[in-house]
């Protein structure tokens, strides 16, 4: 790609969760992992968790297709709230509101739209396991795993408001026992008449984010295995805004995760690689 090509992208944002969106239909794009880091590096970039690109479906039941990039630039295989946002941003590129499939590197996804809320069925997620207790940092933490698209670790804490986030998420992420690719990790809180409290930090970003569809997900299953709590389930990031997971439990494991939350656009413009 020439060093002067002008690329014209879409800022948006799931839950405070926030992406770079390109339109690639046309695959004129090969972006590198420098590329990317720099599209998505808030001080010489636009800023963002990840970034997009938009392909064809390239038939089968895949109506659209994506790359994703986390913001260092590696590629990942999923992102609820990137999915909504690639479903917003396809629904306004071509005014097309139907339900759609999209290919992503974890498989179909499907996307639906319910007014001003989108609605992402994600891929059959993988057994809810327990890992025991961790010490960490001197405190010992009960965590549990289940691959959402994404592999995720999840522990019930209390104050999470408070909860130091990214020194025990990264000591949770490299931890041996998720050795070698390692996993995002989501401390969460149940509270008698609210929503679950959910503070997330990202593999690929190396730091918490603001929301995390597939850590929102995973932390309403382990919440229904460990606590028996029934669907659908309100869960609040720290961007201070509640999405709804639905699932169906059956003998086998979990089902049809549905995620639901707003996706918005921020701005759009043309920079300069």
């Amino acid at each position: 790609m020439a060093p002067d090509m002008r690329i014209r992208f879409t800022k948006m944002n799931g839950a405070g969760n926030d992406f770079v969106l390109i339109d690639n239909r046309n695959l004129s794009l090969d972006l590198g992992n420098e590329q990317v880091r720099r599209l998505c590096d808030r001080q010489r970039g636009i800023g963002a968790d990840g970034l997009m690109l938009l392909e064809p479906g390239n038939g089968g039941e895949a109506d659209w297709s994506w790359q994703f990039f986390n913001r260092d630039g590696r590629r990942a295989e999923m992102c609820g709230n990137g999915a909504r946002c690639f479903a917003s941003f396809v629904r306004n590129l071509t005014g097309d509101s139907s339900p759609m499939a999209i290919r992503t590197g974890a498989g179909i996804v499907r996307a639906g739209f319910e007014g001003d809320l989108i609605s992402i069925t994600l891929t059959p997620p993988g057994p809810v396991e327990e890992r025991g207790t961790m010490e960490i940092a001197g405190r010992a933490l009960t965590v549990h795993s289940v691959d959402t698209g994404v592999p995720h670790a999840v522990v019930f804490v209390e104050g999470v408001d408070r909860f130091d986030t990214v020194s025990f998420g990264s000591a949770i992420r490299n931890h041996p026992d998720f050795a070698p690719e390692g996993t995002n990790v989501n401390f969460a809180e149940l509270s008698p008449s609210g929503p679950i409290q959910v503070r997330t930090y990202e593999r690929g970003v190396e730091a918490e984010t603001l929301a995390c569809g597939t850590g929102i997900s995973a932390t309403a299953l382990v919440a229904s295995h460990v606590h028996g709590m029934e669907p659908p389930l309100s869960l609040e990031v720290r961007g201070g805004e509640a999405l709804s997971v639905d699932f169906r439990k059956t003998d086998s494991g979990y089902r049809d995760v549905r995620l639901t939350g707003p996706a918005e656009t921020v701005f759009t413009g043309v920079i300069v690689l």
